[in-house]
Order: C-alpha cells, then structure tokens, then sequence
C-alpha cells in the first residue's frame, strides 16, 4: 500500500472528484489508500477505467475533472468499477444492450 496521496494505480484529477481514474491496472486482491480508506479491489480493472473513491449513494452526482458526468443508478461501493451498468448519463441517453442483444435505455 502507497503512503495517501501517493498511489500507483489511481489518479484523482480534481479535489471535487467522487471517482479515480485507474493509471495502472487493478486486480483482485489489490490495495490502495484513498482519503484514508484502504480500497480493496475484487475485480480487473482497465486503465482508463473510473473506480468510486468513496461510496456513492443512489441518484448521486458522479464528478470526473471537477464536473458533473451523470449519476449512480445503484449505490456504488469505494472502489468499484464504475461504467454504463452502474452510471447513467443526465446529458445524453446511454443505451446499453441487455442479454438478448436488445437496446435498453
């Protein structure tokens, strides 16, 4: 584990961020130390990859580089990976397929 502030696999780009962008690949079973919490991975994360810094609720604004980039459609744990099956859009429809290969909204 890094000393706080200095992560290896997580780059939060602005003090307003409630996700880390992965910089260096996450497996399971890693660590890391954000805001004085330790993050245990349990899943491959791919650089580029957003994960949660802290949990984030139900309907909550989710902030990338200091701005608003949509909302949590589910309560989102510290540390997990966040994308289109957990974030949703307040800008733009997100379509997803489902597993009949069907566009949801």
């Amino acid at each position: 584990m890094q000393p706080e502030g200095k992560s290896r696999k997580l780059l939060r780009i602005h003090r307003d961020d409630n996700v880390l962008i992965v910089v260096s690949p996450v497996r399971p079973g890693d660590r890391d130390l954000v805001d004085g919490h330790e993050l245990v991975f349990t899943q491959d994360i791919a650089i580029g990859h957003k994960v949660a810094a802290r949990d984030i609720k139900v309907g909550e604004k989710v902030y990338k580089c200091g701005v608003p980039i949509g909302s949590a459609k589910e309560m989102i744990p510290a540390g997990a990976h966040m994308h289109l099956h957990n974030l949703k859009s307040d800008y733009i429809a997100t379509y997803t397929l489902d597993k009949d290969n069907v566009f949801v909204k």
